[in-house]
C-alpha cells in the first residue's frame, strides 16, 4: 500500500500529471500530508482554481506564499505529525510580476511592462502562462527553500506534457523573429518608429490593424521590445527548470481514473514522459469501484441472491420489485462496474510495468485533514 510514497522516499520533488477531474489535487495533498506525518518538512503547491485544497487542509485561504498548516488543526483531526506541512496556491499574475522584476534592467522598464495591456492579458489568461509560471515557481521553491519534499499539482490538461511544452511555445512567441520583423516599425527605437507604425508603414501591419486595432499592435510591439533585453534570462530559466525536472531527485506521478478514456490518457502521459527521459515514480488509478463479492468473481444468479437476502430480511416483500430482488440487482450492477474497473487497472499495470496504486472510490468526499490522512494511507 505504500508503493507511491515509498517510490518518492528519496526524492525532493513530486509532480502529479494527468487530465482534469481525476483527483490530482486531493492526491497531491495526501502525498504531502503523508510525508509530513513521517517527519518531513513538506510543501504542496496547487494550481487548482476550485480552491478545495485550502478547505481540506483547514486553512481559510491559500496564496502565492507558503502557509503552514497549524498544529492545532492537525491535532483536531487526530494527527500528530513529526514534521511540518505547508501549502500554497499558484498566483499566475503575481509570479509573472516577480519574474519580470527579477529580469527587468531597471525600475522604469519593469513598470512599463506592468502597465502594458497585452502583458496584463499575457500574465493571467494567455495559453501557456499557467504552465510557465508553475515551472517558474517550482524552480524557485526547489532552489531557494529547504523543503524535504515539494508536491506540485499541475494544471489540468487534455494533452500530454503541456506542462513542459507550453512554456517553450510561449517563449518562442515572445522571441519570434518573424513577429519582430512584422512589428519592426514599432520595435524600432524612438517615437519616430511608433509614429510610422501608427501610420501603417507595412501592408501586413495595415491588414492586422483592421482586425485588432493599431493600438493593440502597438502595445504588443512595445511588449516584445521590452522583453528583448530579458528574453535570454527567461529562456535560460526555462531551460534550467526543464533540466531540474529530469533529475533523479524528481518523481513524476501519472494520475488517471479507471475509465477507459482516462486510462488511455494516462498511458499517453506515461509514454511521453518516458520518451522525454523524465523520472517516473509511479502511477495512481483513482476512484476505482471496489469489489464487494468475495473473490471478485461473478455473482450468483439474481434469484439466488434474492433468496439469500430474503433469508436475512424475513419481512422483506417478495417478488421482482421487493427489497431482496432490488438489493440483488444493485449488487450485480456494482460488481459489473467493479470488474470493468479492475480490467482497466490491470491494463494500466500491464502497459506501464510501473509501481501502481489503485485507490478505491471512497464513501465520502475528501474534504478535511482526517480524510486526507486516510487517503495518504492508501498511497
Amino acid at each position: 500500500m505504500g508503493a507511491i510514497r515509498d517510490a518518492l522516499a528519496g526524492r525532493r520533488i513530486a509532480v502529479l500529471v494527468g487530465s482534469g477531474g481525476v483527483g490530482k489535487t486531493s492526491l497531491a495533498a495526501a502525498l504531502a500530508l503523508g510525508r509530513a506525518l513521517e517527519g518531513g518538512k513538506v510543501l504542496v503547491c496547487t494550481i487548482d482554481p476550485a480552491r478545495r485544497l485550502a478547505n481540506a487542509l483547514g486553512l481559510a485561504s491559500l496564496g502565492n506564499r507558503e502557509s503552514r498548516v497549524p498544529e492545532e488543526k492537525l491535532a483536531l483531526a487526530g494527527l500528530a505529525p513529526g514534521g511540518q506541512l505547508f501549502a500554497m496556491m499558484l498566483d499566475v499574475k503575481r509570479t509573472w510580476d516577480d519574474l519580470v522584476a527579477r529580469h527587468a534592467p531597471d525600475q522604469a522598464g519593469r513598470d512599463r511592462i506592468y502597465r502594458n495591456r497585452v502583458y496584463q492579458q499575457l500574465s493571467s489568461a494567455l495559453a501557456g502562462s499557467q504552465e510557465y509560471m508553475a515551472m517558474e515557481k517550482l524552480y524557485e521553491l526547489a532552489t531557494e527553500r529547504d523543503y524535504d519534499l515539494i508536491v506540485l499539482d499541475t494544471p489540468p490538461t487534455a494533452h500530454a506534457l503541456d506542462f513542459l511544452e507550453a512554456p517553450g511555445r510561449l517563449l518562442d512567441f515572445l522571441g519570434n523573429e518573424t513577429a519582430q520583423a512584422l512589428l519592426a516599425p514599432a520595435l524600432s527605437a524612438g517615437k519616430l518608429g511608433l509614429r510610422l507604425f501608427h501610420l501603417g508603414s507595412s501592408y501586413v501591419a495595415k491588414t492586422l490593424a483592421r482586425f485588432t486595432g493599431t493600438e493593440v499592435l502597438t502595445e504588443l510591439a512595445e511588449l516584445m521590445a521590452s522583453f528583448q533585453s530579458m528574453y535570454d534570462g527567461f529562456k535560460n530559466r526555462a531551460a534550467a527548470v526543464r533540466a531540474l525536472l529530469a533529475q533523479p531527485e524528481v518523481g513524476f506521478v501519472v494520475v488517471s481514473s479507471a475509465t477507459p478514456a482516462s486510462v488511455d490518457e494516462g498511458l499517453y502521459f506515461f509514454e511521453r514522459l518516458r520518451a522525454d527521459a523524465m523520472p517516473i515514480a509511479g502511477v495512481v488509478v483513482n476512484r476505482v469501484t471496489p469489489a464487494l463479492w468475495p473473490g471478485g468473481g461473478p455473482t450468483p444468479p439474481a434469484s439466488a441472491l434474492a433468496e439469500a437476502v430474503a433469508a436475512h430480511f424475513p419481512g422483506a416483500r417478495p417478488g421482482p420489485d421487493g427489497l431482496a430482488a432490488r438489493l440483488a440487482r444493485t449488487l450485480e450492477e456494482h460488481e459489473t462496474l467493479a470488474r470493468a474497473d479492475a480490467a482497466e487497472v490491470s491494463r494500466m499495470e500491464r502497459k506501464t510495468r510501473a509501481r501502481l496504486v489503485a485507490v478505491p472510490r471512497l464513501e465520502r468526499d475528501v474534504h478535511d485533514l482526517a480524510s486526507l490522512s486516510r487517503l495518504a494511507a492508501r498511497l
